[in-house]
């Protein structure tokens, strides 16, 4: 963190020595999702429609946790880049005090999903099955956002490697539970699309049980207990970042009851799409968070040049990845929809939206990665209100004049959705282009006002 400039492949180096683990570990989030969908397609395709539609809205209100939480994410790497170690740890523990209380308040929408799903007419066997799904999902909400706290708090000190063992000793019982427990064994019944999401949240728990040891010996001075003006100020840091993922989780979400009404081959189609977009904007999400991490040592440091040159190589990063997705989608759609439904039906209308997808995966990574760049400026309200513009105002209303309103189904549907994630995109990227060219009087103030806000 010295001033003077990095050469871009040092730079590039270091950024990709912190992204990749961390975007393993995203991505190891959605892939519960992904084998549940998987396992349970084999099943019927009304299961599969239901299960994913259940884990979709599940992520989604669970999306905007995950959102508050990482408002760690500025308060360590800034503690850091300033040599306040003690004062990182002692974020942390506001973090665990901010997951338990965040996740009481994510069991009220996650009860009441019942009476939205009829309101917006899904199918009752599809409706039934995904509040199933919901319902053994909740006592996993907690180790959720327990987990992410841990995660934010070692990757602000740039402590990967266990966060990456956690996601793989997770995922690798998830998928071992998930067919012992879906389709039942000796004298273990099937438990269908309950014992799937049983699976995920036993291990939910789990992957935070075992990064608990990663967090180190005691450190003398931490504040450990409840600190209401520290939560306060956390919260106040991360529910933007929070409302700006439910945005856009919630505008995916959306789309997902709009296909359920479409009939479960959209669906389920929809469902196949949507994992896999997930998986691959995770990754992009976990280069955001390296981009955070290593804007926010630029900024505790006072080294705004290295800031900025760290925020552009993570844009470039997710770019150059998501244009390698992008051609994967474009050239093996069957087989990847193949992966998670066995029927031709499904496969045949997942294979239409992976075109879509393609188109935005530059869009997508552009600006997952921009938000995370801003979280290092602790510049968490601009990404909410981007993502309302650009997914609310623009993209939802595209997707039901296309799809709904007109005849393109759950194609149109994800048309819009693409129109959105581009408007997203350019704004965050136009916003650190500016904030990062401020001198540092005028970057500390913005910091300020923003955690005074």
């Amino acid at each position: 963190m010295s001033s003077s400039p990095r050469p871009i492949t040092d730079e590039l180096k270091a950024l990709w020595t912190l992204a990749l683990p961390l975007a393993l570990a995203q991505a190891g989030q959605a892939l519960m999702g992904l084998v549940d969908t998987a396992v349970v397609g084999r099943l019927s395709e009304s299961a599969q429609a239901a299960a994913g539609l259940g884990n979709s809205l599940t992520f989604t209100v669970m999306f905007f946790g995950m959102g508050v939480m990482m408002a760690l994410d500025p308060l360590v790497s800034q503690a850091i880049g300033a040599n306040r170690p003690t004062d990182a740890r002692s974020h942390y523990w506001t973090g665990v005090w901010l997951a338990l209380t965040t996740s009481l308040v994510l069991l009220v929408p996650l009860v009441l999903m019942g009476p939205l799903l009829r309101l917006v007419g899904v199918a009752p066997d599809i409706a039934d099955g995904a509040l199933t799904y919901i319902d053994v999902r909740l006592p996993g909400v907690a180790g959720q956002l327990l987990f992410v706290g841990a995660r934010s708090y070692l990757q602000g000190l740039g402590r990967t490697r266990a966060i990456v063992g956690a996601m793989v000793f997770a995922n690798v019982v998830n998928f071992g539970l998930d067919v012992l427990l879906v389709f039942g064994a000796g004298p273990i019944p099937p438990l269908g699309i309950a014992g799937a999401g049983i699976a995920t949240t036993v291990c939910t728990w789990l992957q935070f049980l075992v990064l608990v040891p990663a967090l180190g010996p005691r450190l003398e001075g931490v504040r450990r207990s409840l600190d209401v003006t520290a939560l306060w100020r956390a919260a106040r840091l991360g529910l933007p970042v929070g409302l700006h993922l439910l945005a856009e989780g919630g505008v995916f979400g959306l789309a997902g009851l709009l296909a359920a009404r479409l009939g479960s081959s959209s669906s389920a189609a929809h469902q196949v799409a949507l994992t896999w977009a997930s998986l691959t904007f995770c990754v992009a999400v976990g280069i955001g968070s390296a981009g955070s991490v290593r804007v926010g040592w630029g900024v505790g440091a006072r080294n705004l040049p290295a800031a900025r040159r760290s925020g552009l190589v993570a844009f470039a990063s997710g770019a150059a990845f998501m244009s390698a997705t992008a051609l994967m989608f474009v050239l093996v759609p069957e087989p990847l929809a193949r992966l998670l439904s066995p029927n031709e039906g499904v496969v045949g209308v997942a294979a239409s939206l992976f075109a879509v997808t393609a188109v935005f995966q530059i869009s997508d990574g552009v600006q997952g990665v921009g938000a995370g760049v801003l979280r290092g400026y602790a510049d968490t309200r601009f990404t909410f209100i981007a993502n309302v513009i650009g997914h609310w105002a623009i993209g939802l209303p595209l997707s039901w004049w296309l799809g709904v309103r007109g005849s393109h189904g759950v194609v149109g549907l994800w048309w819009g959705l693409s129109a959105g994630l581009s408007v997203v995109a350019v704004a965050v990227f136009l916003r650190f282009q500016w904030l990062s060219r401020q001198n540092v009087q005028s970057l500390e103030h913005a910091v300020e006002a923003n955690e005074a806000a």
